[in-house]
């Protein structure tokens, strides 16, 4: 506007010395430049925008079904300009779009200052409160279970190159998607290692093996529950070392109504509900009788460590009862 008034005095009569119209028509240039730039980044590709879901729920099933993790940009797509160059340098690049393709699902969380509903912009700001969200631009990078991998906050000019290099380092290893990896397990009754589908399938396998029972339960119907369940016998650590040493069953909890038909699973949890999104550890000799019961809320290492810590009492336990003998 005031570009617009000071050449419309110009115009009317009021004349300017040639350094006055050598600096009016470098600001003319500038203004002109910055303008562009802004449009160019403010632009978005109808098939760039696409490629990104905007439901958390949408994108969390997404990444259930493939196993890959979420990349979330948290954006402000009609006030943020380091979030328009952000989206203009590396996510409208090809070789990022390239890359997103076959390694992540794609999730953006726009707060725009208009142009959604107030039902919208609770929801998403719900996720940015949700992962303790408060500078725009942030990238997250979620595990399929919604857990939190590594966080980018700010921009810094980085190339696409530069910013998929820094990404990639905290890429977790592929995972078999959990329906595939169920399938897997299912179709090969009797492996070494299989993970058993019900308690009584485990019992008879550890009467074989005479190995502890390790039970890795989630409430039925509960997706969270199970896609965490799932990436935790798919850690490598994890899943290497409890296929080793115990008989492993992965089981739903029996519901309120069920818990008569399913008395020894109701036992060994106590009779208590488990609840929303967890997942509880449970090892036993027999079936009905609980030894040791951990959360699976830990990381793999912890859970492996309380493990370890519980075989080594367990064999101290028994060594000393032989020396009694």
């Amino acid at each position: 506007m005031l570009l617009t008034q000071t050449i419309g005095r110009t115009h009317a009569g009021h004349h300017l010395n040639r350094p006055a119209l050598i600096r009016l028509t470098r600001l003319t240039s500038w203004m002109a430049a910055v303008a562009g730039l802004w449009m160019t980044c403010a632009a978005r590709p109808a098939a760039a925008l696409e490629e990104w879901l905007t439901s958390y729920d949408a994108a969390i099933a997404a990444a259930e079904s493939t196993g890959r993790p979420v990349l979330t940009l948290f954006t402000g797509s009609d006030w943020c300009p380091h979030c328009k160059t952000l989206e203009h340098n590396v996510f409208g690049d090809n070789a990022f779009r390239s890359w997103a393709r076959d390694n992540v699902v794609l999730l953006m969380i726009d707060l725009p200052q208009a142009g959604i509903s107030q039902e919208v912009r609770n929801q998403r700001s719900q996720v940015c409160i949700n992962y303790g969200v408060r500078t725009f631009p942030t990238v997250l990078l979620l595990g399929p279970d919604g857990r939190k991998i590594t966080a980018q906050t700010g921009y810094n000019g980085q190339s696409a190159a530069e910013w998929l290099a820094r990404m990639q380092e905290h890429m977790p290893a592929a995972q078999i998607p959990p329906a595939a990896a169920t399938a897997a397990r299912e179709s090969a009754p009797g492996a070494p290692g299989q993970v058993h589908a019900s308690l009584d399938d485990a019992v008879t396998t550890a009467r074989g093996a005479r190995r502890p029972i390790l039970l890795v339960v989630a409430r039925p119907g509960d997706s969270k529950a199970r896609s965490h369940s799932d990436s935790l016998l798919n850690d490598p650590e994890f899943g290497s070392f409890t296929r080793e040493n115990f008989v492993v069953a992965q089981v739903a909890a029996p519901a309120a109504a069920e818990s008569q038909t399913s008395q020894p699973l109701d036992n060994l949890l106590g009779g208590a509900e488990l609840p929303p999104e967890s997942v509880e550890l449970i090892v036993t000799d027999d079936g009905q009788t609980p030894l040791f019961s951990q959360s699976g809320a830990q990381p793999p290492s912890r859970i492996v460590h309380g493990l370890r810590r519980f075989l080594a009492a367990r064999q101290a336990a028994r060594q000393g009862d032989n020396a009694r003998r």
